[in-house]
């Protein structure tokens, strides 16, 4: 599903100014149209699409050239990040606001990292919502204390070795030393040292508390 238009609001254009034209993709087309009546209800803010996939999404964002783009973040087989991504790599100055119910630190940071903007929950409210669009806009970041907290949470967990994340995902499958040395081909001493860099990095007491972090982080998932 899309739907696109590039008319101006006489109420704004009668202003002398231009509203802020306004992308939205998500998957879900009672969340697009929620969105919209909110957005539209404000003089300053533009809805000229609406796409349910990234690759329509792409097509829109390359053809209407909006101002701000808002993504939901978990969409198949294209999720937010992959298309905040390819909106970047179209234009280096897309500007990406991800809007989703979880709010994991990988996810997060990886949104982030891929160059939105902004990452909001969907249960934002209304005026927040408008401010954080003008924010970005203005080409600020608008990120939450919040969101900021995580991503200095995940400064530590980044700087986990690929082996130690190794290491990490085998203590979440709930693996001994010994197990975890003869499904990596290292010694059991090498195990030892790696888990207590993973304490330590994770700031956690022991492997129950960083398992516990690194699954609330998104850093690992159990089957």
């Amino acid at each position: 599903m899309e739907t696109s238009t590039k008319m101006t609001p006489p109420d704004a254009s009668a202003m002398g100014r231009l509203p802020i034209r306004v992308l939205l993709v998500d998957d879900q087309g009672i969340m697009r149209e929620g969105l919209a009546a909110v957005l539209e209800r404000s003089d300053t803010i533009e809805v000229v699409g609406q796409a349910a996939d990234g690759a329509t999404a792409l097509r829109l964002f390359q053809e209407l050239e909006p101002d701000v783009n808002i993504v939901d973040l978990r969409m198949s087989p294209m999720d937010g990040v992959d298309l905040t991504q390819a909106m970047r790599d179209a234009n280096p100055n897309a500007r990406v606001v991800l809007l989703t119910t979880y709010d994991t630190d990988e996810e997060v940071f990886r949104g982030l990292k891929a160059g939105a903007s902004s990452y909001l929950l969907k249960d934002i409210d209304s005026p927040t919502l408008i401010e954080t669009i003008h924010a970005v806009h203005a080409g600020r970041r608008a990120i939450t204390a919040e969101i900021a907290a995580k991503l200095a949470e995940h400064v530590a967990a980044d700087a986990l070795t690929a082996r130690q994340r190794e290491v990490l995902n085998c203590l979440a499958l709930g693996k001994s030393n010994l197990e975890i040395a003869s499904m990596l081909f290292i010694s059991e001493g090498t195990v030892k040292a790696h888990v207590k860099a993973i304490l330590q990095k994770l700031e956690a007491r022991d492997r129950t508390q960083a398992i516990t972090i690194a699954m609330k982080r998104g850093l690992v998932r159990t089957p």
